[in-house]
């Protein structure tokens, strides 16, 4: 059934007149017929149109408020109507290739079906982004990608507070639970995605679970002190250039004791001692260190100098195994979780870089999961020196180590660092600068799609990746599993 008629335009701003009682939305997905086949549409702006000039318009008005509120036109339906500029995305009997021509004057637009789009949103067994959305009008179609390139190349989730950026990831997890190509990390600052991936019916051989607290299901987060380098404070701590000079000689003098020997002022004459104190101070405090009055130096956080030598190893076994593993670092200070993180990415991308072509082949994608990713790739970061972040933004993709990207802000990453993002997951977005951010690194062209961005609702996202044939609007909903109960369960027994 037609919606509308093609009036005019150019290529990328296609006018269609609307069919009276037919409503267009803005992101609506439409279907125009050509010569060469089914062409894909969608509206990205409405206005209004009328056969009455602006002044009769106005008198109009005029007369109906003051004079007459009943005041019809004649024939009002032909008169006045809604205008939807609409540009073409793909044609569909292409196998989804751009469209390079425009439809013919007063050819019919309709809104697409469910049988429309099957052959084109994205590869049969990819992992599951969402469903199909025409405006809010959600189509039984799921849009899906390439899971080891989506995550190879890096994904950012980009979208104002309480859009549905969390929903997604967990989504995504759950996808990725029912596959062995990836491992994901995932540092969790909210403690949210364990409580709920662990009644997933795989979750008992594809969850790693580890946290600081007791709780049922998880490992001990222990991490001993011999596995921090120098290197690892890179983007966690601003060190003074002496500082950092400190650290590097204690490493190079004491090896693996080196930060025992700071905690325990084995002092180095060429620094200053006012130099060492500082970095004893900022150690201590930050890795949660005490010296006991026997000289004992004592773990009171995560990391501990008697216990956990397995810790980051065994991550990366599961990490390489296509696990996923979630660490609670909800009771840390901002700096330990990002100082964790730093560890287990160092480690990982060594070993992948250790690989031969045909074993890396073999391999499965590893992804890291930053929340406020800005902490680590944002621009004020960055300028104070690299970390193994943003080297993995840069090189990553060829050791199959990515970056899944969460962030509210980014326009505090640089735009190269965006660039390299090749998969964007981008949900409603209030502030201007950070759509231009957005849609300036995109992969696809969104730069009509502004105002799109800023009417999505809560669920409502526009992917935008090499991997999709075109910018994709989708509908992120929260995936649900029935509950597996262990079989030592006592759930339902009458004990009385």
């Amino acid at each position: 059934m037609s919606k509308g008629l093609v009036i005019g335009g150019e290529f990328g701003n296609i006018l269609v007149r609307q069919k009276h009682g037919e409503d267009f939305e803005l992101g609506e997905l439409l279907i125009a017929k050509t010569p060469k086949g089914d062409m894909l549409l969608q509206v990205f702006d409405l206005l209004y149109g009328s056969q009455l000039s602006g002044t009769h318009v106005e008198l109009v008005a005029g007369l109906k408020l003051e004079e007459d509120s009943s005041l019809e036109l004649m024939d009002s339906a032909l008169r006045n109507y809604i205008i939807a500029r609409i540009k073409a995305l793909a044609m569909l009997s292409s196998a989804g290739r751009s469209a390079k021509t425009l439809p013919a004057f007063f050819d019919d637009v309709r809104k697409v079906k469910a049988e429309d789009m099957k052959s084109i949103t994205g590869s049969q067994d990819g992992v599951r982004l969402g469903s199909l959305r025409s405006g809010s009008r959600l189509i039984d179609v799921p849009v899906r990608i390439d899971a080891e390139r989506a995550l190879s190349h890096h994904i950012l989730v980009a979208g104002t507070t309480g859009r549905g950026k969390s929903v997604f990831m967990k989504s995504l997890l759950c996808e990725l639970m029912d596959r062995d190509c990836a491992g994901l990390l995932v540092l969790d600052p909210h403690n949210e995605y364990y409580s709920f991936l662990k009644d997933h019916p795989r979750a008992r051989d594809k969850v790693k679970y580890y946290s600081p607290h007791s709780s049922q299901g998880a490992a001990s987060l222990k991490i001993h002190l011999k596995h921090v380098r120098p290197s690892h404070f890179n983007g966690v701590i601003n060190w003074s250039d002496p500082q950092r000079q400190a650290l590097s000689q204690y490493y190079s003098r004491f090896k693996d004791g080196w930060i025992e020997a700071i905690v325990k002022e084995e002092g180095l004459r060429e620094f200053r001692e006012e130099t060492l104190l500082v970095v004893r101070r900022v150690l201590m405090q930050l890795l949660g260190l005490e010296l006991t009055q026997q000289g004992r130096i004592r773990g009171v956080s995560a990391f501990d100098p008697e216990i956990g030598e397995s810790t980051v190893a065994d991550i990366v076994n599961a990490l390489e195994s296509a696990k996923t593993v979630i660490i609670d670092t909800s009771s840390f200070d901002g700096r330990v979780e990002v100082l964790i993180a730093s560890m287990i990415a160092n480690h990982i991308l060594r070993r992948y870089k250790h690989y031969s072509l045909d074993e890396l082949r073999s391999k499965p994608v590893v992804g890291i999961v930053l929340e406020e990713a800005p902490r680590v790739l944002g621009a004020e970061v960055l300028r104070r020196g690299q970390n193994v972040f943003s080297t993995i933004a840069r090189e990553g993709r060829k050791f199959r180590v990515g970056l899944v990207a969460i962030t509210q802000l980014p326009s505090l990453i640089p735009r190269e660092v965006l660039a390299n993002m090749n998969t964007k997951v981008i949900f409603g977005v209030e502030l201007k600068n950070e759509r231009s951010a957005i849609i300036e690194s995109a992969s696809q062209d969104l730069s009509s799609d502004e105002r799109m961005i800023a009417s999505l609702d809560r669920g409502e996202a526009i992917v935008t990746s090499n991997f999709l044939r075109f910018a994709t609007p989708i509908k992120v909903i929260m995936p649900k599993f029935d509950v597996v109960k262990s079989r030592n369960a006592f759930a339902g027994v009458n004990l009385q």
